[in-house]
């Protein structure tokens, strides 16, 4: 039920982000893998990090191909502690979970870490979600990011934003 009620939103915030062939991609708190699957559409290397090993199984079936090619690679872990290497990646996203993170300055604040000089940070939100629109540009310019806006769509919004 949550990938067909979040697939549609999934597929606009990945739109927002304007994926290339070449980027290296990562989502944060990538549930059953629906967002996953569509970047894996696109882009070269799709990274994901979800707290929930039964989110990761669900996941990991519904991108078996592009996990055993080594295109996809799914990973357990938090917001704030996220298991890459500095500059890594192109794009980095989050739909509807940063309102659950443990500390969502310190996720920010790792999401810029682990993104290259340039690149693009999308943060969606549905309308179901709890978050609210507020704070979110000043979060991001304060942890260093340019940029900073929020689109809205019917039912969601996004916080998009540049690591400089």
């Amino acid at each position: 039920m949550m990938a067909r009620m979040n697939q549609p939103y999934a597929a606009w915030v990945i739109g927002l982000l304007e994926i290339h062939g070449n980027d290296r991609v990562c989502e944060v708190g990538f549930g059953p893998g629906v967002g996953i699957q569509l970047l894996a559409q696109s882009a070269n290397y799709v990274a994901g990090i979800d707290p929930s090993l039964e989110m990761l199984s669900q996941a990991a079936v519904r991108n078996a191909q592009a996990l055993e090619s080594g295109q996809v690679d799914l990973r357990i872990g938090t917001a704030d502690r996220l298991p890459f290497e500095n500059n890594t990646f192109d794009k980095v996203l989050s739909i509807n979970s940063m309102q659950m993170w443990p500390d969502a300055t310190a996720g920010i604040a790792e999401i810029w870490r682990v993104m290259k000089p340039g690149a693009t940070i999308a943060l969606g939100f549905t309308a179901h979600s709890g978050q609210t629109r507020s704070r979110l540009v000043e979060r991001l310019t304060v942890a260093g990011f340019v940029n900073a806006r929020v689109v809205e769509t019917e039912g969601a919004f996004c916080a998009l934003a540049v690591k400089r």
